[in-house]
């Protein structure tokens, strides 16, 4: 992929997609496989064209484990990725614009300056049961990809 686009894969699970916020295609591109529970799809088009209307059919859908897509409409964030196991692999900057799906393993964020940041996640959501915490990694033991 593009330089553009970071696919970080770890034991051949793919831990994050990072769309950088110059990456720029023609028609649209999935980033996730068809079979992921979460899409990212990135869309250009040209003034005029036109999208048929559309509904989407109701669908049982089994859905074991959450991921989310990060939009940083403003700032800078390091995010830190973790395998499922909840060692720490490697860390990325995003910047304003840049988007990022968390897809497997576990995930971490400082905020490095004030950042606004969309979320979306698939619901319904309990951060009881739908998340375990634990510790980051020491900060001098950050690598970045």
């Amino acid at each position: 992929m593009d330089h553009l686009v970071k696919v970080f894969d770890f034991n051949n699970n793919i831990l994050g997609v990072i769309i950088r916020r110059d990456y720029s295609i023609n028609g649209i591109e999935f980033f996730s496989d068809p079979s992921d529970s979460q899409q990212i799809g990135l869309m250009n088009r040209p003034k005029g064209y036109k999208i048929q209307p559309h509904c989407h059919n109701l669908i049982t859908r089994e859905i074991n484990l959450t991921q989310e897509v990060l939009f940083i409409k403003n700032g800078k964030v390091r995010v830190d990725f973790y395998s499922s196991d909840q060692n720490y692999i490697k860390s990325s900057i995003l910047y304003s614009g840049d988007v990022v799906l968390l897809s497997n393993g576990g995930h971490g964020f400082e905020i490095l300056e004030e950042s606004t940041i969309f979320e979306v996640k698939q619901g319904p959501y309990s951060e009881e049961i739908d998340k375990v915490r634990f510790n980051s990694v020491n900060e001098n033991k950050i690598i970045y990809f």
